[in-house]
């Protein structure tokens, strides 16, 4: 069984301009680390013209799908009846993207078949993790 979803989505860049322009991104879930979700922008679609990703909790996703949630960097809130909005904050400015809230439902869905919600400290090998911060000190 794989322990990697990746999810193309379709997300919506909110600009001044009256049309928002359509911009790939990918969803991604790893099983080696549960807790997160990472979304990444390939670099034809950021201003700097590298690939962007942004890491943040799987929990903030699904919570933003119902609420607005998110306080840092990350924020996502849901937007009319199809939409989920994320925000990613930088010192370089902030991007806005509206996502088919059915999209990340079914992102969620794989996410949570491979790794039950409430379940991801399993996944978690915390005594070789342990072992790891050892070995690197002495």
């Amino acid at each position: 069984m794989s322990t990697v979803i990746e999810q193309p989505v379709e997300a919506r860049l909110v600009a001044a301009a009256p049309r928002m322009q359509s911009i790939p991104a990918t969803l991604h879930y790893d099983r080696q680390d549960p807790f997160a979700v990472r979304m990444t922008f390939p670099a034809p679609a950021t201003l700097e013209g590298v690939e962007v990703c942004w890491t943040f909790a799987r929990e903030l996703l699904s919570a933003g799908l119902h609420d607005a949630e998110g306080h840092g960097d990350v924020r996502v809130r849901p937007y009319g009846y199809d939409r989920t909005v994320l925000e990613f904050h930088a010192p370089e400015g902030t991007a806005v993207v509206h996502v088919h809230s059915a999209d990340i439902r079914r992102f969620l869905q794989a996410a949570g078949e491979l790794v039950p919600a409430g379940t991801e400290y399993r996944q978690l090998d915390l005594d070789h993790d342990l072992a790891e911060l050892m070995r690197d000190a002495c």
